[in-house]
């Protein structure tokens, strides 16, 4: 019989609608359970595309015996990490205090208070690995519980209170300067792994937002070292198993610090930022690898993860049905063994695709299969032939079982897949992409945005979620609307963004300038989120400082421009020694450092020479620029539909470009070459 999850909107809940566990999901309700009955609660956190989610939910979970245990001890509580980031931060932040790491599943228990008094995350159905048996846990908890009541209260009484004393100052700290930023980079330099591309070692995760920043550090100071390590990053990933050599799009993150072997899931942020590194790559040098990556991965979120009200799924599942076993295995759909590849395309071009992208006959991965790559030895051959071979295998895949997906639509990460997909149809000339960003950016408006500009964190099938917006969505939804309005011209992108960030001033906002995850009206838990440190995607702190600063360059906002600048504090006092974990605050430094620059550019509708000045002025690598393009506007608001172009005029009846950065403008010119000089433009 199904339990409580059932009439849940999570894919990842409904996956467990079905468990002899009397599931609850987050509620008052079951914490008045709790105290009602006297019993502890069993809270656990994962995610859809979570491998060791699935696995722990098929040992335990669906387990008669370990359900009917956990049924009449606890009451049990299910949580999407996804829907509800405020939850998981709060007490992943607890675990990861107590155990010195975290992740997901998350297993936490709780007294009726909510208070955590023990943690961990997955745990076997059989000891192992110096790890007890989930059984073991469960009946642990409960002797403590009964056994000495008076010891699991002040345990949880002290972690709350080690909790609330863990406060951040980041808001007086100042705005980073250039020599915190060249501390960054130093840091980055010495946790550069130079044989593989990337930081750090095994698991290897995308490290976008870092990426990112080293692009803007070149432009602004022409350091070559961080060209070099951006560029050689993102061609070992994209020649790595990590990027999917047949569909595009990268998996979440590879378990080995060469990129061979990835944990196999896919998530729309990972996509949507990478996407957008790779544009800004080729943007800047004009590699052929980085333009074919960037729009490999855009078609690759607009085909699998585009939903049908317009929007973009979460993720795809890592795992799926074996096409040989049947067996519901990890990386089922991406792998190959060299007899499969000549099965589809016969001996000739089979050799050839085994060479090409590295197939071997022990296997890269597991049971002798391997996961496609490029390596750098591989044969040369005819881009005709290669490309019939990726069209014949990506067919062949298309007819095995498929990862599941998780369809509910994320505000935050669909405001990140609104940039990448504008600036990809713009650089591109794919107005089709632009047209997909559009209607995604108009889900938004029409789905996740109240009356009052207050944004929901989910939707699913095009029906809102009842969790509201955490700081990250309201800080990348406007960015993707500041990148849409840059790209189209259309102011009204630029307005909504303004009615996101005036809630982010007014609900979000500390009195020193810091940043809270949650907004002061809602759900109050055990300790409010704030989490300056970038992750996996942009914390809410830096997304809306970055957000922020774009705005106030937009218009003049002198408040919003305050704002960021405090908000950036948080920069000088992490950059310099811990640069992989805020590189997007690390970005948004380098475009405050650059101005950043207004370009505004006016001419007629439809003018040819209006066009090409806009695509000169949003091809400009100086960081963060913000782009006006439309009629001229008077100075009582008639006309253009950006404040950048309040007073523009035409010269000499021509289209225009105007640039300015830090109260200073440059001539005004109708010459795309100069343009092209003032925002730092290298692509035609």
């Amino acid at each position: 019989m199904p339990n409580r999850l059932v009439n849940e909107t999570s894919p990842y809940l409904q996956q467990h609608a079905d468990n002899p566990v009397d599931w609850w999901p987050w509620s008052p309700e079951a914490f008045e359970e709790a105290r009602r009955r006297k019993v502890p609660v069993l809270l656990s956190v994962g995610y859809s595309a979570c491998h060791w989610c699935h696995v722990m939910a098929h040992e335990s979970f669906e387990d008669e015996l370990c359900a009917a245990y956990m049924n009449e001890h606890f009451v049990n509580i299910k949580v999407d990490r996804e829907e509800r980031p405020d939850v998981d931060a709060v007490y992943m932040e607890a675990v990861q205090a107590a155990t010195g790491q975290g992740g997901w599943p998350m297993t936490v228990f709780l007294n009726a208070e909510a208070e955590p008094f023990y943690f961990g995350t997955y745990f076997p159905p059989e000891p192992r690995h110096g790890m007890p048996s989930f059984m073991q846990v469960l009946e642990g908890v409960r002797t403590a519980w009964v056994g000495r009541p008076e010891e699991v209260a002040e345990v949880a009484r002290r972690i709350v209170r080690d909790l609330s004393g863990r406060t951040l100052d980041y808001g007086k700290a100042g705005e980073p300067g250039a020599e915190e930023l060249a501390q960054a980079l130093l840091g980055l330099t010495r946790e550069y792994d130079s044989v593989h591309g990337g930081f750090g070692g095994a698991p290897k995760f995308p490290p976008s937002m870092v990426l990112e920043f080293l692009l803007r550090h070149h432009a602004r100071t022409g350091s070559e070292g961080a060209l070099q390590m951006a560029a050689d990053t993102c061609e070992a990933m994209a020649r790595g198993g990590i990027y999917d050599q047949l569909g595009g799009g990268f998996a979440r993150y590879a378990v080995d610090r060469a990129w061979v072997v990835p944990h196999f899931e896919k998530m729309l942020y990972d996509n949507a930022l990478l996407c957008r590194v790779y544009a800004h790559l080729w943007r800047a040098t004009g590699s052929d690898l980085a333009r074919r990556v960037a729009l490999e991965t855009a078609d690759f979120i607009v085909r699998e993860l585009r939903t049908d009200q317009g929007g973009f799924a979460s993720a795809l599942d890592a795992d799926s049905a074996d096409p040989d076993t049947g067996a519901h295995v990890e990386g089922a759909y991406y792998a190959w063994t060299p007899a499969q590849l000549r099965e589809v395309l016969g001996d000739e071009d089979g050799d050839l695709a085994v060479a090409y992208f590295g197939v071997t006959e022990e296997g890269t991965f597991e049971h002798g299969k391997s996961v496609l790559q490029l390596p750098q030895e591989g044969p040369a051959a005819d881009a005709a032939r290669i490309a019939s071979v990726r069209e014949r295998l990506l067919a062949a895949r298309a007819e095995r079982p498929a990862p599941g997906r998780d369809d509910k639509v994320v505000a935050a990460w669909n405001g990140l897949a609104v940039a990448a997909l504008a600036e990809c149809g713009a650089y591109f000339d794919r107005p089709d992409l632009v047209e997909r960003a559009t209607e995604a950016a108009d889900l938004l408006v029409r789905v996740h945005m109240d009356g009052r500009a207050r944004l929901a964190r989910t939707s699913r099938d095009g029906q809102v979620g009842a969790n509201a917006g955490v700081l990250e969505d309201y800080g990348d939804v406007a960015e993707g609307f500041l990148a849409l309005a840059s790209v189209t011209g259309e102011g009204v992108w630029l307005e909504f963004a303004g009615f996101l960030l005036d809630l982010v001033l007014d609900r979000f906002a500390a009195p020193d300038g810091s940043l809270y995850d949650t907004a002061h009206d809602a759900e109050q838990l055990i300790r409010r989120p704030q989490d300056p440190t970038d992750t996996a995607a942009p914390s809410g702190w830096t997304a809306a400082a970055g957000a922020l600063l774009s705005y106030a360059a937009h218009t003049g906002s002198e408040a919003h421009r305050t704002a960021a600048e405090r908000a950036l504090g948080v920069v000088q006092a992490l950059g310099p020694r811990a640069p992989r974990f805020i590189g997007h605050g690390l970005a948004a430094a380098e475009a405050l450092l650059d101005g950043p620059r207004e370009v505004a550019v006016v001419g007629a509708p439809q003018d040819p020479e209006l066009a090409a000045l806009h695509r000169v002025a949003l091809l400009g690598t100086a960081p963060g620029a913000v782009v006006a393009a439309g009629m001229p506007r008077a100075e009582d608001g008639s006309g253009g539909e950006f404040p950048l172009l309040a007073g523009r005029t035409l010269v000499d009846g021509a289209a225009t470009a105007y640039v300015c950065r830090h109260f200073v403008c440059a001539r005004p010119t109708t010459d795309p070459a100069e343009l092209a000089e003032q925002v730092g433009t290298t692509r035609a």
